[in-house]
């Protein structure tokens, strides 16, 4: 239960950052002009709306496993482009692949915790909801206080590396609460 609290808070965090820093980001790499930067917002949210509308169609076709992996890879690719990115379009594409590629990881955690024996599903359920949601709160603030040290650009270069332990610890996410 710990692994999948862990992994919601940390695709919490994602789409927290993104909403509160992203357009900060952009506008600060020159990518956009400040009025224009939450444009970005505006793609993540889109393309995570399409991953969700679309995501029990992919579970059903790959399964949970399978779906957090690909999935978290996805996110991660996003990660790179977006802040590599020259142009604002390819940050965009970034941020398009972040939004689908972890669409699916929170969905694929509340069923896992439901499907668990170590605790009631409801309780299960409720638990990976409070840390998941301490995540979304708690995150931005985080990343805020990193990139007042650090800069934001370097603060979500360490949030894609928080982000890779969505797909190395995949397996055993979906293992462990399947056991």
């Amino acid at each position: 239960m710990v692994l999948l609290a862990l992994l919601a808070a940390i695709t919490f965090l994602t789409e927290g950052a993104i909403l509160d820093w992203g357009a900060l980001l952009l506008a600060g790499k020159g990518l956009l002009a400040p009025d224009q930067a939450g444009l970005g917002y505006s793609v993540f949210a889109i393309a995570m709306t399409a991953g969700r509308l679309t995501g029990d169609r992919v579970v059903a076709r790959i399964g949970d496993r399978q779906t957090m992996f690909w999935g978290g890879l996805l996110a991660l690719m996003g990660y790179g482009i977006m802040l590599l990115a020259p142009v604002a379009v390819v940050a965009m594409l970034g941020l398009m692949l972040i939004g689908l590629g972890a669409s699916n990881t929170v969905p694929v955690l509340f069923r896992q915790a439901g499907a668990q024996n170590a605790m009631p599903p409801e309780l299960a359920v409720a638990s990976i909801t409070t840390v998941g949601y301490a995540g979304i709160l708690a995150g931005p603030a985080a990343i805020g206080f990193v990139a007042g040290h650090t800069g934001l650009t370097a603060a979500f270069w360490m949030l894609a590396a928080l982000l890779c332990l969505v797909p190395l610890c995949a397996r055993a996410a979906v293992a462990k609460a399947s056991a």
